[in-house]
Parts: C-alpha cells; sequence; structure tokens
C-alpha cells in the first residue's frame, strides 16, 4: 500500500485529522517527519534517525514495505527532495491535502510565532506539492476542506476514506484528550488538540485580530489565491 500522505499548511487543523488517523487503529501514523527534521536536524522514524529530507523518504518507505502507513505534514517549509522525487509523487504515496481560510491561519500562526515570515504561512508550498503530484499523477488529488469536517465530521471523513481507499471507521471520530508523545517536541502548536475529545469548532482565543498588524494582511492577501485554488476542487 503506497504511504498515504496528508499535507497541510500550518493551523489548518491537520493535528485534529491525525489525531483521529491514530485513534484507527490500523495504520502507522507519522507525525511531522519532513518539517521535524527540518527544524531539529534530525527526526525519528519507526526507531531510525533520518537526518537528510533523503533519509526521510528512505524510512517512509522502509517503513511502508511492512506497514500500512499514515504521515501528516506542513508545508511551512519548502520540501525541494520530495518535490524531485518522481516516483514519491507519482506511485510511492497516495498525497492528500487540507486547508484552512488563511484569515484564521494567519493570526493563528502569528500568536505562536510573532516573527512568521510570508512563506512559512505555507499555502504557496502547499499548491506548488499539490501541482506537482497533479502533474504527475494526471489526476487532482484528495483535498478537505477543515471548515466542512468541523461541520459534517462523519460525512466528510467517509468521503476521504472512499477516495483513499481505505475503510470509515466512524469510532475514530472520537478520542482521550491528553498529549501524545508524536507531538511532544512541538508540543505547544498542539495545544487545542490535546483538549479535545473529537473535531470541534470554537472562537479562537489568541486575540489576534488581522487589523491590527498591517504585514499579517499582506501575507493574507499573497497566500489567498492558493488558497481559493484549493478550495476550489475540495471534497
Amino acid at each position: 500500500m503506497p504511504i498515504l500522505m496528508l499535507w497541510s499548511a500550518p493551523r489548518c487543523r491537520s493535528t485534529a485529522f491525525f489525531r483521529m488517523m491514530l485513534e484507527r487503529g490500523d495504520l502507522v501514523a507519522v507525525h511531522e517527519p519532513f518539517s521535524s527534521r527540518a527544524e531539529h536536524g534530525s527526526v525519528d522514524i519507526a526507531g531510525a534517525p533520518a537526518r537528510s529530507e533523503r533519509e526521510v523518504l528512505e524510512r517512509l518507505r522502509s517503513l511502508a514495505a511492512t506497514a500500512h502507513v499514515f504521515a501528516k505534514d506542513t508545508t511551512d517549509e519548502r520540501y525541494p527532495e520530495v518535490l524531485a522525487d518522481e516516483a514519491f509523487l507519482a506511485k510511492d504515496a497516495h498525497h492528500t491535502f487540507i486547508i484552512r481560510h488563511p484569515k484564521e491561519t494567519v493570526p493563528s500562526y502569528y500568536a505562536l510565532n510573532s516573527n512568521v515570515r510570508r512563506d512559512q504561512i505555507g499555502f504557496e508550498h502547499l499548491y506548488e506539492l499539490f501541482d506537482a503530484v497533479q502533474q504527475r499523477t494526471g489526476r487532482a488529488p484528495v483535498v478537505v476542506d477543515s471548515d466542512k469536517l468541523i461541520a459534517e465530521p462523519a460525512a466528510t471523513t467517509a468521503k476521504y476514506c472512499a477516495a483513499v481507499g481505505i475503510p470509515f471507521k466512524p469510532e475514530s471520530l472520537s478520542w482521550s484528550p491528553g498529549d501524545r508523545a508524536e507531538w511532544k517536541a512541538t508540543q505547544r502548536w498542539h495545544q487545542d488538540v490535546s483538549t479535545t475529545h473529537g473535531f470541534k469548532d470554537g472562537p479562537s482565543t489568541h486575540g489576534v485580530r488581522l487589523e491590527d498588524h498591517p504585514h499579517l494582511q499582506g501575507h493574507l492577501d499573497y497566500h489567498l489565491p492558493f488558497y481559493e485554488k484549493l478550495r476550489a476542487l475540495a471534497l
């Protein structure tokens, strides 16, 4: 079975999706191997360190030789080795994507990192990956709109599962709150998910308003066209 990849711009509820996939119990779930390697210099994948993007690809392939693998990652970084790996883009992995409106993700990112650069918002990198997969497979990859996931978790997840060829498990839509070892190194970024027991929406608590930070509006304006292209193709 190809590696099932979920790519996300930061703050798009991808960790909640990851938590749901963990709850299934039939997949080996790998949390942000590419971005962790980029940030920390090394990442552990099934007990083996990967110190380069190429080694991350090799470790994922090795793991997928004996297990059904789901990996999720974020595109605050750009991954040139992934973009150059024809086999990974076209056949060794089944690439899927999750999105959220950047008017929500930009202030949420700023609340956690006030030095956020425009490229770290991630939608340009996300669309570049989407387009690379589409060009090499001849079909548009699956895109999940996380607003629909929150509004209709069962229906949206069922559509996702059907699209990627795995059984839908309704029981995975709820889980026990708590931190996970998978995101220990970046725990503060996943605090919201650690307090939930399922997909939910609620008012933001970070207090960041775009109108108070003109440069953030510039970040939003830049990334909005990439988001809109992906949203037009969402489930």
